[in-house]
């Protein structure tokens, strides 16, 4: 449950920041004319992004069971791909994130009300659909047949637009970067057990082998009914019995990405002086 609260947490309080940055430039330039179509952007882009999600939970009830292990597995190792593109971009903008946005906002004040709308759709779209995707595959992931995995993303959303409206209100001071950081972290964490759990689906469809081939399992230590076994599943989407290729694919995965990820980066060097000027 903690993976996926951290889930809605995260993409939940970016969407909000870019809406509170929106609407709180608009209003301190007194163009409280152009909220109205900023709101409509982010509708439109709320209401595609619910429709995207349950187009995929509905749409795939009716495939066979290895059609339905097959699109599950592919979609997971899709989701895993745009969330770990999003955190290492949004690690690089963070700092920078209200500039660009502003930036954006005075073009679009200069097109019109179409530009205005587009702007908005454009910025919580992109989070709404990846957001989408990515809770999709690990509620599926770490689905045990109970609700806790939804509750989980929907209290993290209920949390992130708490944190926005307080960031609106200059109640909140938030460090960007530093929280980007912590959150892309414990995301990536997150992002190796789904795509560990994607394998697993593509090969209970039989597209990547069988599951015969365990790497090991301690099923007897840590029972998956246990508390800490539900605990471990629920943050981390844990499986005490991975198979060899679900090992090697997650260790694959999560060491290169979190050392990339932890890299402090490089101050950028002044451009050179040319000789003589």
């Amino acid at each position: 449950m903690f993976g996926n609260y951290l889930i809605g947490l995260r993409e939940g309080l970016e969407a909000c920041l870019v809406v509170c940055i929106l609407i709180a430039y608009l209003v301190k330039t007194g163009r409280r004319d152009a909220l109205k179509p900023i709101w409509t952007g982010v509708g439109v882009a709320v209401a595609i992004s619910l429709a995207f999600g349950a187009g995929l939970e509905f749409g795939s009830q009716e495939l066979t069971f290895e059609a339905k292990e097959l699109l599950g597995g592919s979609l997971s190792i899709l989701a895993v791909v745009l969330v770990t593109w999003m955190v290492f971009w949004m690690k690089k903008t963070a700092r920078h994130l209200k500039a660009d946005l502003h930036s954006k906002l005075d073009t679009a004040l200069e097109t019109g009300t179409g530009a205005l709308a587009a702007t908005a759709f454009l910025a919580v779209g992109r989070e709404g659909l990846e957001t989408a995707l990515f809770m999709w595959a690990s509620v599926r992931a770490s689905s045990d047949g109970s609700h806790a995995p939804l509750a989980g993303v929907v209290l993290g959303l209920l949390t992130a637009t708490l944190l926005g409206w307080l960031f609106y209100r200059g109640a909140l001071k938030i460090n960007l970067a530093k929280f980007f950081t912590w959150t892309g972290g414990m995301l990536v964490v997150v992002a190796a057990g789904v795509l560990a759990y994607g394998v697993h689906d593509l090969q209970e469809a039989r597209f990547l082998g069988g599951l015969a081939d365990k790497a090991f399992d301690v099923s007897a230590t840590i029972p998956p009914d246990s508390w800490y076994g539900t605990l471990l599943k629920g943050m981390f989407n844990f499986q005490p019995d991975p198979t060899v290729l679900q090992a090697v694919v997650w260790a694959a995965y999560i060491v290169p990405v979190m050392a990339l990820f932890l890299r402090p980066e490089r101050p950028r060097r002044p451009a050179a002086v040319p000789a003589g000027s």
